[in-house]
């Protein structure tokens, strides 16, 4: 046997043994495991076979014909050296003979997440979801687990757009089981983004105990991670804002704005800016949150974020609302709901057009704002039994199992792509008089008959049920109980305001509550029952005493900043 043969039958007897001693735990190459030696020896096969190679001109010089026959059939595991010579011969990568995955397919696949991540900025959440259902199982198929999970967010963002909040939340919990083994930093996306469906199917509580236990680990653990922190402190803020915790709110966004410096994401840090405003509007401090909101819809329109923009367009129809300016808020108002209408968000468009609707009421065009409202309450079940206004609250402690789930759709701060809950410019701010904007919006049902001038949402047919838009529900009956009690229809004015108060206790919007019981007391007051008056007065203060306190435990810890 010439040198060369007995190198060659040398190495690969050498490569046979290491092999066959790998199992007590040294690392003897990268393939581990029947199956894998198996794969591995398929795939040297297919490649030799498709660029006309022999074995002996696959081995030679380091190695054997009868070694690569022996790789080929699966029957000798093959080790780093092995495969890199083989690698080499073949024209392939290293990564690619082992995995099977070529370096371009990533590449490919984070194109098309960008494509992906563009249509849902700019298009309609639906066209969005099939091209990230197609990245998804093209990556499961591959093995590429961080682009898998990328799709799968972006599934759930597109969710949380059409008001699917049940798909959305399964697709956010399979990105935190797919990314169970990895830091924290890394589920918080996923985390954020279960929250805001949890808060749009008015789990105020729950919602607000998924961030703050997700910020007590971080902070905890010493993973002050700041684009983590930024991202749920600015998703905290609506629902704070909704259980009318204010000052916890404004807390969330003072620290949102300290670490805004150290984070490069224009879109973050344009739905901090939301944020932000929304506290600001609570605390009547309108031309600064005006201003906030100028910087993000900036940032949007630079972006070109289509639904993010519309939301800009929303709250400065609130803003304009608050000022007294009824015309402004009345054309931004239009503008958000046609921008949203066109991207087929259904359960944002109601949304504003609740708010829409408001501002008509209060423009004196009652009969166009009751044409708006009614339709979304065309399939609600008789909101239950006007309960006493006593009730009680049935929502959990945080940490607990909501077993009565309020309807779908509570927040209106939600972004669409389900990454922004702070976006709805109905800030929860309850202390308004009865002709201030609601807070609490309506659900995404069928709008049929829209203002003059509206975009009609008709293919939105998702009506009130039991379990879909109890908060939105109760926004659109406390403002048809304010249009009955101001034409003088006080037993219509009741009757919408106890369906108001049975859907809204269901969700701990202390502040929403509290402002319906006032109405209701008032009401009642007027129509010289004093008694079921001063009950439903004590049923408000029990919702406005020390807000937030009694749904909410202990502050989250705060990173040193």
């Amino acid at each position: 046997m010439n040198l060369s043969r007995r190198l060659s039958y040398r190495r690969g007897k050498e490569d046979t043994v290491a092999d066959r001693s790998a199992g007590d735990g040294r690392k003897a190459g990268t393939v581990t495991g029947a199956e894998s030696t198996a794969e591995i020896g398929r795939r040297v096969l297919k490649l030799r076979t498709e660029r006309g190679f022999t074995q002996r001109m696959l081995a030679e010089p380091a190695y054997t014909a009868a070694y690569v026959s022996t790789l080929e059939a699966g029957k000798v595991r093959p080790s780093e050296a092995a495969l890199r010579h083989l690698a080499e011969r073949l024209g392939v990568s290293y990564e690619e003979l082992t995995t099977g995955r070529s370096p371009h397919d990533a590449t490919r696949l984070r194109a098309a997440l960008t494509d992906a991540r563009r249509a849902l900025a700019t298009g309609a959440a639906e066209d969005a979801a099939g091209l990230f259902a197609e990245v998804r199982d093209e990556a499961e198929r591959l093995g590429f687990a961080e682009e898998r999970a990328s799709a799968l967010l972006g599934l759930g963002d597109c969710a949380l757009e059409t008001g699917d909040l049940t798909v959305a939340r399964d697709h956010f919990e399979a990105v935190e089981r797919l990314l169970s083994g990895e830091p924290l930093p890394r589920r918080v996306p996923a985390i954020r983004g279960r929250a805001v469906a949890h808060l749009l199917a008015g789990e105020l509580r729950y919602s607000c105990y998924l961030l703050e236990s997700a910020i007590d680990e971080l902070n905890a653990s010493g993973l002050h991670d700041p684009y983590a922190l930024l991202l749920l402190y600015t998703a905290a803020i609506a629902p704070y804002m909704d259980m009318g915790a204010h000052a916890r709110a404004v807390r969330a966004a003072e620290l949102a704005l300290a670490l805004a410096p150290s984070v490069d994401d224009p879109g973050l840090i344009a739905r901090m800016h939301r944020g932000v405003a929304r506290t600001l509007i609570a605390e009547g401090r309108t031309a600064e949150a005006d201003a906030s909101l100028a910087k993000a819809q900036e940032l949007y329109e630079q972006l070109r974020i289509h639904t993010d923009l519309a939301h800009c367009h929303w709250m400065r129809g609130y803003v304009h609302a608050q000022d007294g300016n009824l015309e402004r808020a009345e054309r931004e108002l239009r503008t958000a709901r046609d921008m949203l209408a066109s991207k087929r968000a259904a359960l944002f468009t109601v949304q504003v057009e609740v708010e829409l609707a408001d501002v008509l009421r209060r423009r004196g065009r009652t009969a166009e704002a009751e044409a708006l409202l009614l339709p979304l309450l065309a399939h609600s079940p008789a909101a239950g039994a006007a309960p006493a206004p006593g009730g009680t609250d049935t929502t959990p402690a945080p940490g607990g199992t909501n077993t009565t789930p309020a309807p779908s759709g509570t927040d209106t701060t939600a972004a669409p792509s389900g990454t922004d809950t702070t976006a709805a410019p109905s800030g929860t701010n309850t202390t308004h008089a009865p002709s201030g904007t609601n807070t609490t919006h309506a659900p995404s049902g069928t709008n049929t008959t829209h203002a003059p001038g509206g975009t009609d949402t008709a293919a939105y047919e998702a009506g009130l049920t039991a379990d879909r838009g109890a908060v939105h529900a109760g926004g659109a009956h406390r403002l048809l109980g304010l249009i009955a009690d101001e034409r003088g229809d006080a037993e219509a004015a009741e009757e919408h305001y106890c369906a108001a108060l049975s859907l809204l206790e269901r969700t701990g919007a202390a502040g929403d509550l509290a402002d319906l019981c006032r109405l209701l007391g008032d009401l009642l007051r007027r129509e010289g029952r004093l008694e079921a008056a001063m009950d439903a007065y004590r049923t408000g203060l029990g919702h406005r005493a020390a807000p937030g306190t009694t749904t909410l435990g202990p502050a989250p810890a705060e990173p040193p900043m």
